[in-house]
């Protein structure tokens, strides 16, 4: 290919990657929506709130929607990435929609690129891929949905456990295989040469989703890096390592027909309200529903009036007081302060808002409070 070819493809492939700052946002704004689900409600309310959650986001200029693969969580209704996709793309026409992520090991690689080349070919140009190498679950739940690597282990136990956690440790083999499902171009003497993931490039010239890598430490960003692929960091739960996992990513890129510079997004939680106390009371009710989730108790996300009254033990208080140090809340202003402030400290190309948080109205308030702080245009 010649380098003028070559220089093309990585500004088309760019243009798929990078967005818009609108408004005062010093960079493009974007979504992560876990589909929760609260106390009192159920997953087809979560759901619908998403669709209007999907089509806020189009409306008043945020990049992109994604959607997180998670199992075995009753708070979480986001187990299925690829169908929730497939249906907000039905009710939206301009965002970008994707996955952060799909759990790459819970998957064969072919089956992940033909739900997601369906995927294109339903809302060409609008699709992003993201992939983790974590199973978004516990021991148990990954080895069940690995049944085909674990069948033969016998009852639950170690060794069957064992086994689960080491299938991340192929990561780059089956994100190689992924990618050649992907463009449809496996060597003529590879066992998969002719097999075709369709839809696909088989069926005629067509783009396909960009491939992220997502991570919460420093081994995707390294592979990130070296693949010179966009790279997605989850803030929002591992703050600690946001600044080494960015400064390896950068340290470690390599130009690509992706990309020819770093480009790097970082999920935050994020939630703004009306005022400094109910933000305070919606954001409790996740960080008690994330207390849960760490010792073993997970559930629905608990209300606001159960959040206030639960009674902490000096432990729990310090893990919640811990997690709050780390959410960006409270009124628009302050939580555009609080965002800006997060940007110029990690340099972040891109911030993917989360809020995870009891009620769906409060959800889709914060993020228009959030695009009024910031200026960002209506659209129709």
């Amino acid at each position: 290919m010649s380098e003028t070819g070559t220089q093309e493809e990585a500004a088309t492939a760019d243009d798929a990657i990078r967005g818009e700052a609108l408004g005062s946002a010093p960079v493009p704004l974007s979504v992560l929506d876990l589909v929760t689900v609260g106390s009192g409600s159920t997953a087809s309310r979560s759901l619908a709130t998403s669709v209007e959650l999907s089509r806020l986001a189009e409306r008043r200029g945020y990049h992109r929607h994604w959607v997180a693969e998670h199992h075995s969580m009753p708070g979480v209704a986001s187990s299925s990435p690829a169908v929730i996709l497939a249906h907000l793309a039905a009710h939206t026409r301009r965002i970008r929609l994707g996955s952060g992520g799909v759990m790459l090991p819970n998957h064969a690689p072919l089956v992940i690129a033909e739900q997601f080349g369906t995927l294109e070919a339903l809302a060409p140009g609008r699709i992003d891929l993201g992939l983790g190498r974590a199973p978004g679950t516990d021991g148990a739940t990954a080895a069940a949905l690995r049944r085909t690597d674990t069948l033969n282990e016998g009852a639950l136990g170690s060794p069957l456990l064992e086994r689960s956690r080491e299938l991340g440790e192929d990561f780059p083999e089956q994100l190689s295989e992924l990618t050649r499902f992907l463009d449809d171009d496996f060597p003529d003497a590879h066992p998969y040469s002719r097999i075709h993931a369709v839809p696909g490039p088989v069926q005629g010239p067509k783009g396909r989703p960009p491939v992220w890598l997502l991570g919460s430490s420093g081994f995707s960003a390294r592979l990130a890096g070296l693949l010179g692929l966009p790279f997605a960091f989850a803030h929002h739960f591992s703050a600690r390592n946001t600044l080494p996992a960015l400064d390896l990513y950068r340290e470690s890129f390599r130009p690509s027909e992706v990309l020819d510079e770093p480009y790097a997004l970082i999920g935050v939680a994020a939630l703004a309200a009306d005022d400094e106390r109910e933000a305070r009371r919606q954001v409790l009710t996740g960080a008690l529903s994330m207390l849960r989730l760490r010792t073993g108790r997970p559930g629905l996300i608990p209300t606001p009036e159960e959040a206030e009254a639960y009674g902490f033990a000096p432990a729990e208080r310090e893990f919640v007081d811990g997690w709050l140090a780390n959410v960006v809340y409270g009124t628009p202003d302050a939580v555009r302060t609080g965002l800006d402030e997060l940007w110029k400290r990690t340099g972040a190309d891109e911030l993917m808002l989360t809020a995870n948080v009891h009620g769906g109205a409060a959800r889709l308030r914060s993020y228009e409070l959030i695009a009024d702080a910031y200026g960002l245009p209506e659209r129709d």
